[in-house]
């Protein structure tokens, strides 16, 4: 009773009167908002300028791509048809083979269609076979958006499905592409590799010109509205991001980047740090761990798709500890917020339990010796894991999704195992340091 009436009473105060009432439902979804000038005009008059004037480089950077992709076609010519859509790039661009592998015609493939599908900005779209053909003049950056309908209710549907993720952190996009060019860069010295470094250095700038004035990124930039403007943490944007230009900034590879670049990159790392611990949630006076995403300007969590509700995210959380414990730097900051999340994630642990594929769908079922397991998210307030619906809804029970939406996300992980196994090293080494 008492959860349908909090239903009841988050559809009056919301409007959404289309929306179901199921036993499991204990919220609905609220949207979060954009990067606006007059969100901006909210801060303090002396903190309004430096977003302003990133708003406006945005907005002048998003218009240049789209200009420079129009140049490539001839009047009246039409573009090709865009890349067709696959999984994440650490599938087509392996960053992990032999040195020897790079050299190879089939590496140099991978290398040259990345090349010809930077854009003008210098990042990435998400979600392209790298190991595909190379991209045709005049033809898309991105491919088509992944939410096809033009739904006002639906928090993912761009603004423009022919023009979205032009430059994303999602889905390791940017960052694997860099990565890859690393390891050519690294086997191919002189003027084979020029290509690769050029690349990878107009990247660097790319990651620049997208940080946030307090050290964030958003998961997209030129910016897109909607979600896309938080703070991403999600699929570790913010952890890899660092981790990479903290690589720029200190890893001798990266010599042929201009010392200015590296430098840069060392201070872009210094404030996404202040900007990662002023991130962590708080509950009950106690550190916990870390949101999918944060507002950019309050930093308080937020939602991301339909399905995302704002949440301390256990997965997000795994990459931010790891990042923290590399630091050369273990000031009392860093090890405070490693400790407390480290002990958010063992609290957490799920034990005897498998999120597993049944006839029904996939399902939370008990199995004795399974574990441990995480629930991605979990509330701000209470703590308890939290599970989101298409049609926005929040629930307390993975196993009452939809079964499309149980089937088709990571509602129970195991990652978080990682953070914990680097805690004990990462004790150790501070042991005996």
């Amino acid at each position: 009773m008492r959860k349908a009436y909090l239903v009841a009473l988050l559809v009056a105060c919301t409007g959404l009167t289309a929306l179901p009432v199921a036993a499991g439902v204990i919220g609905i979804n609220q949207p979060a908002l954009p990067l606006t000038e007059g969100r901006i005009s909210t801060l303090p008059d002396a903190q309004q300028a430096p977003w302003l004037a990133y708003l406006k480089r945005s907005q002048a950077q998003h218009l240049a791509d789209r200009a420079a992709l129009a140049a490539e076609l001839k009047p009246g010519q039409p573009a090709p048809p865009p890349p067709q859509a696959v999984g994440p790039g650490s599938y087509n661009m392996p960053t992990d083979k032999p040195d020897a592998w790079y050299r190879t015609a089939e590496a140099r493939h991978v290398a040259d269609t990345i090349l010809s599908f930077q854009t003008p900005a210098g990042g990435w779209s998400k979600n392209q076979n790298r190991a595909g053909p190379a991209r045709l003049p005049g033809q898309r950056f991105s491919n088509d958006a992944e939410t096809m309908a033009q739904d006002p209710w639906n928090f993912d549907a761009p603004y423009d499905r022919f023009w979205t993720f032009v430059g994303t952190m999602d889905n390791g996009a940017t960052i694997t592409e860099m990565r890859y060019l690393t390891r050519m860069a690294k086997v191919l010295p002189g003027e084979a590799g020029e290509p690769y470094r050029e690349s990878i250095i107009q990247g660097v700038r790319y990651l620049l010109a997208a940080q946030y004035p307090n050290g964030g990124w958003p998961q997209i930039w030129p910016l897109e509205g909607g979600f896309h403007d938080g703070i991403t943490f999600n699929d570790d944007a913010m952890s890899e991001v660092s981790m990479l230009l903290d690589d720029v900034a200190r890893d001798p590879v990266y010599r042929f980047v201009p010392g200015q670049l590296r430098r840069q990159s060392a201070a872009a790392v210094e404030e996404a740090l202040k900007l990662i611990l002023a991130a962590q949630v708080k509950r009950g006076g106690q550190l916990t761990g870390w949101p999918q995403q944060v507002d950019p300007l309050t930093l308080e969590p937020i939602s991301a798709r339909n399905y995302e509700p704002r949440s301390v995210a256990s997965a997000e959380t795994t990459d931010v500890l790891i990042f923290l414990m590399r630091q050369q730097h273990q000031t009392p900051e860093v090890r405070a917020a490693v400790e407390a999340g480290v002990a958010w994630l063992k609290s957490a642990a799920v034990t005897g339990y498998a999120f597993t594929r049944t006839p029904q769908g996939r399902k939370l079922i008990p199995q004795p010796g399974a574990g441990p397991l995480w629930s991605r998210n979990y509330d701000i307030v209470t703590g308890k894991p939290i599970f989101g619906d298409k049609d926005r809804t929040i629930h307390d029970d993975v196993n009452d999704l939809s079964e499309g939406r149980r089937n088709g996300y990571s509602w129970w992980v195991t990652v978080p195992q990682r953070a914990l196994d680097r805690y004990a090293e990462w004790r150790k080494s501070s042991a005996a340091g």
